[in-house]
């Protein structure tokens, strides 16, 4: 029995050597395996925190971008209601000219805005009481001898200036309108006074 179990011995030293060796080939093959989704999971990591980075990046960016146009913009509406609250300003000074250059005023755009001469200026009450008679004398003599303009019974209702009216045509020369006519040509040059 002796060389059975050396035979059994020699088999055993054997299939352990094989095993050892199947083993170790096994633990090698575990260890390459292991590395390559290490490196795997290392190059996926690295790429998503790129892309988080980008990604903030892009995103605070566009944040930047957005609150500067949101200024922009608030700073052109504050632009535009100064410019506004000035051409306010300047219909009440233009209604509050002291009465003798407010009745050349008004006597200048009578006499400009006259066809035939024999229109009726209506004036706004306050106007037309204060300074009615005055505005229509002038007018006739900035006329000449083509001067036939009268003072309308009625009234208007609007702040200053005066309205022309032959018949049913009336030509609008009131402070409002004469103010907004000049916001298209003058809204840059106020802007520049204002802002530069």
């Amino acid at each position: 029995m002796k060389g059975t179990e050396k035979i059994i011995a020699h088999i055993r030293s054997d299939a352990e050597a094989k095993c050892g060796e199947i083993l170790a080939a096994a633990q090698e093959q575990c260890d390459a395996i292991g590395k390559d989704y290490a490196a795997q999971a290392a190059e996926a990591y690295a790429e998503r925190i790129r892309a988080g980075v980008k990604s903030c990046a892009d995103e605070g960016d566009s944040a930047a971008r957005l609150g500067r146009m949101e200024a922009k913009k608030t700073l052109l509406a504050l632009k535009q209601e100064m410019i506004s609250r000035s051409f306010d300003e300047a219909a009440k000074k233009l209604v509050s000219l002291p009465e003798e250059q407010y009745v050349a005023l008004l006597a200048k755009l009578a006499a400009n805005a006259a066809v035939t001469g024999e229109e009726e200026i209506v004036l706004n009450a306050a106007d037309r009481a204060r300074v009615g008679e005055a505005v229509v004398k002038a007018a006739n003599e900035k006329l000449g001898e083509k001067g036939s303009l009268t003072l309308s019974a009625s009234t208007g209702d609007f702040d200053g200036g005066l309205i022309l009216r032959r018949g049913n045509i009336e030509v609008n020369c009131t402070s409002s309108l004469l103010v907004e006519l000049c916001r298209g040509e003058m809204s840059a040059a106020i802007a520049g006074v204002l802002f530069d």
